[in-house]
């Protein structure tokens, strides 16, 4: 999937900065893609991952901002749009993922959480579909999770998000499917950090494949889903997690 398929092309990923965002950002890069990258703090880790878009030869722009926030989000996209022009695929990975039990929560431990994943994740699609609609090609992924879509242990607002962007994408894949655009949701299951040296065995237990995965095999998927061999395929969850039961 390294073919320069996505030549010409510009996709935006949330969160960015490293592991999961970082690797499909590099990914779809080394496909041919400018990428947006963005982060909400670490602004050195951005530009790091910026750098390696470029090394791949496409262009790479750093646009700061958290994506729970409407005045941020407006900004990231106009930023977006005005060095680009459009952007054929959208990637959203920004995510929050406190644990609190449920009867501590206040509504600010709730609306970060939604806003950053779900509200977030639907005020950049409202940004990115009418370019995508008048190029008649795009691709938009969402992200889930495998314990989120089964229910975290002191985790509703991450559950409640994640199960939102799950209805959210089955509705863009029916309304938008004519116009050549996909949406799709990756479901990751137990993923190492860049930052883990080995494998946490009480985790790999769990996992038929007996390891844990990598963020490379996130982009992996990503890299599938926004290729033309994926044009048939919208308003999925694939389940990218060793085995594990979902």
């Amino acid at each position: 999937m390294t073919n320069k398929m996505h030549a010409g092309r510009t996709a935006f990923v949330s969160g960015s900065g490293k592991n999961i965002g970082r690797s499909i950002a590099v990914r779809l890069a080394a496909a041919g893609s400018n990428v947006i990258i963005n982060g909400s703090s670490d602004e050195a880790a951005c530009e790091e991952t910026a750098d390696m878009v470029r090394q791949a030869g496409p262009d790479a722009l750093v646009a700061m901002g958290d994506m729970s926030s409407k005045e941020y989000v407006k900004r990231i996209t106009d930023a977006a749009l005005a060095r680009f022009g459009r952007v054929d695929i959208l990637v959203n990975n920004a995510a929050r993922r406190p644990h609190k039990p449920f009867l501590d929560l206040t509504d600010e431990d709730w609306n970060a959480v939604v806003d950053t994943a779900l509200t977030g994740s639907f005020r950049t699609a409202q940004a990115f579909l009418p370019g995508m609609i008048e190029a008649g090609w795009g691709r938009i992924i969402n992200f889930a999770g495998m314990k989120a879509m089964r229910g975290y242990h002191e985790g509703a607002p991450i559950s409640a998000a994640k199960h939102g962007i799950w209805g959210l994408t089955k509705v863009l894949s029916r309304e938008f499917a004519t116009h050549g655009i996909t949406a799709n949701v990756i479901s990751p299951g137990q993923i190492r950090n860049d930052s883990d040296i080995a494998d946490d065995p009480a985790r790999t237990a769990t996992i038929p494949a007996g390891v844990m995965g990598h963020a490379s095999d996130i982009a992996a998927t990503a890299a599938f889903l926004t290729s033309p061999d994926a044009r048939f395929i919208t308003g999925q969850m694939i389940a990218v997690n060793g085995g594990e039961e979902t």
